[in-house]
Order: C-alpha cells, then sequence, then structure tokens
C-alpha cells in the first residue's frame, strides 16, 4: 500500500462509524481465485477493514487469503467459514499462525463452523457427527489452547493431543476465533468461547433475536454476511430462488429461516422438495424471502439495505456481493461502492 492510498485509508476508516468488510464466498463460482486479488484491492481503496473467504469445494481459505494479503497488505482476514471437521485444531492453527506470521499487522479471523453432512459428509468423506455443540465446544477449546505457544496435552471427547507445541513465532497480536451460528444452542455458545460470531443468511430484522442469544452467552462481536447487489431485481430473482432454495433444503438454515417469518415458504419448498418437484420449490422461495435476503436493487437501495443490518446490532457488516449481470465484476464494483456509502 503507498503512503498516499494508506493516508486515504485511514482517513475513510477514521470518519467510518462502523467497519465493513467484504467476502469471496459468493464470487467462487462466478470468478478464478486469483481475481479475490482484484475484489480485494477494490475494497481497500474504498476503505474496507476486511477480506473474508469461503471453503466448500472452490479455493482452498489460507491458500487464497495469503495470496491477497501478499498483494494487497492492510486488510484484516477472515475464513467465513470453514468446516472444523475437515481439520485437526492443531493444523488449523498452523493455518492460522501462518497467516499471522505473513500478516503480522492484520487481525486473523479464523472463522470455524459445524457445516453440513452434504458438505462435511458425502462430499469431504468426514463425517458429520451427532453432537454439532459439544464438538465445537472442544473443537474451539482445544484450537485456542493451541494457538497460545505453550505446549497442549488434551484428552477430550472428540480430539486428543499430546505435547503439540506451535512451531511458528507470533507477537502480542494473535488470530481470533469466529464462530458461524444460526440457531439458539450455537449463537449462545459463541457468545460463550468465542471472540466473534458470523451470521449469515438472515434478513436484518432477524439480527436482534441472533444478537440476544449471543448475549446470553458473553460479549462476542458480531460480524454478519450481508447479501447484496447493485443489479436488475426482476431480471435475477430467479437466481436469487435458487440461491435460498439450495439453503432452505438443510435442516439449520430451515429453522433458522422460519424463526425469521419465512415459515410458510419454507415448508412449501421443502413439501415440494421431498416429492421431486424442483421447479415447484424454486418457485415457492417467496419474493418476501428474496427482498429480506437477497436484496438486490439500486445503489440506494443496497447502501440502506447495509445499515439496516449495522442498525440492527452488527458491529462489522461483510459484503457478500451478488454477481448477478451481463458483467458480474462490474455489478461487484458498484455493490460495494453502495456499500461504503452506508457509513
Amino acid at each position: 500500500m503507498t503512503v498516499n492510498r494508506h493516508l486515504a485509508y485511514v482517513r475513510r476508516m477514521t470518519a467510518r462509524s462502523l467497519p465493513l468488510g467484504v467476502t469471496f464466498a459468493s464470487l467462487q463460482g462466478a470468478f478464478a481465485p486469483k481475481a479475490a486479488v482484484d475484489v480485494a484491492r477494490t475494497a481497500s481503496d474504498q476503505g474496507y477493514r476486511s477480506f473474508w473467504t469461503a471453503e466448500v469445494t472452490g479455493p482452498e481459505a489460507f491458500a487464497l487469503l495469503g495470496s491477497v494479503t501478499g498483494q494487497v497488505p492492510g486488510l484484516d482476514l477472515g475464513t467465513g467459514v470453514v468446516a472444523l471437521q475437515l481439520r485437526t485444531p492443531p493444523l488449523l492453527a498452523m493455518a492460522a499462525a501462518t497467516l499471522q506470521a505473513l500478516a503480522p499487522e492484520s487481525d486473523i479471523l479464523v472463522g470455524v463452523g459445524i457445516s453440513s453432512p452434504v458438505v462435511a459428509g458425502r462430499w469431504h468423506g468426514a463425517g458429520y457427527g451427532d453432537r454439532p455443540l459439544a464438538q465445537t465446544r472442544e473443537f474451539v477449546k482445544l484450537l485456542r489452547a493451541c494457538l497460545s505457544g505453550e505446549q497442549v496435552d488434551f484428552d477430550g471427547e472428540f480430539y486428543k493431543v499430546s505435547r503439540f507445541r506451535l512451531g511458528i513465532q507470533l507477537g502480542e497480536r494473535r488470530p481470533k476465533i469466529v464462530v458461524g451460528a444460526l440457531n439458539e444452542g450455537m449463537l449462545r455458545l459463541a457468545g460463550e468461547i468465542a471472540d466473534g460470531v458470523l451470521l449469515n443468511y438472515l434478513p436484518s430484522t432477524h439480527v436482534p433475536w441472533s444478537v440476544d442469544q449471543v448475549r446470553k452467552g458473553g460479549d462476542a462481536k458480531i460480524y454478519c454476511y450481508v447479501h447484496v447487489g447493485v443489479t436488475d431485481r426482476d431480471a435475477y430473482l430467479p437466481l436469487a430462488q435458487r440461491d435460498l432454495f439450495s439453503y432452505a433444503t438443510v435442516d439449520s438454515y430451515a429453522a433458522n429461516f422460519t424463526r425469521a417469518g419465512y415459515g410458510d415458504a419454507v415448508n412449501e419448498i421443502r413439501e415440494r422438495h421431498a416429492a421431486k418437484d424442483r421447479q415447484g420449490a424454486l418457485a415457492a422461495v417467496s419474493a418476501e424471502m428474496v427482498d429480506g435476503i437477497d436484496v438486490m436493487g439500486d445503489a440506494d437501495l443496497v447502501t440502506a439495505a447495509v445499515k439496516a443490518y449495522a442498525d440492527a446490532g452488527v458491529d462489522e457488516a461483510i459484503v457478500f456481493p451478488l454477481p448477478f449481470g451481463d458483467d458480474p465484476m462490474a455489478v461487484v464494483d458498484a455493490t460495494l461502492k453502495a456499500a461504503a456509502a452506508a457509513f
């Protein structure tokens, strides 16, 4: 980052009331991994604080974030989220510490989550487990111990480690742990054991309930993916319906959508899906559900949507750009600009 760019960044962040981030998670299907650097550079130029990615079957999270920080220094870096079944806590500690050593002035936000039976079990062959809260609690406890730099001897129900010691010397800044959470039990647990909680796939109106659950556990920082796109809402409504359909068929997301007020739509989606009526299930994703979660429209609408999440209790909004359009990168650029105008 040049001196002038850095000074401009500092001025923008000083004036901004809340930090803002962007995730590459929604863009992995539209762009090659190298485009992450372009998105990160655009975000940095507009004063964004953090850059996040996800990990399913596309880019590996830490390789992507390492590339980004090597070319666009100064951004905090988050994995939002990696399935905890796919790495042991010591291995995840090693990956996070490596990234922290490469970016010593940045916050490394290790986002972990329990994922889903399809991702963890069917796609990766790692198994899903039947006690997600207990496994997450133990995973985070061991991960934090492994990041301490001290010798770790651990004998738990899910993990057993003997004489592990992190072989990377870190300064005072160490990776922070963020837990992806949707439903009541995981939200409370995240508040209790993590530095932050990452919310996703919920309307701004459901944020206060989610924050209340987190606060029953503790004072974790509230991060939230905000799904927005400066694009033609009517033209790309089917893409948003397809997106939300794929999550409404997952039990944990279905429960959260129902709690957020979309129960009728969720029931019809799942009934039609069970009957192998895919087109009917897609059509059952209501306009209300799309407009609440995958917000598409002009720049003013996107600006207002991002602000609504912040007003609802989010500490750091993470823009989840919807790249729906003939020129997806132009849509992303316009979306990042509109979101930045919220603060």
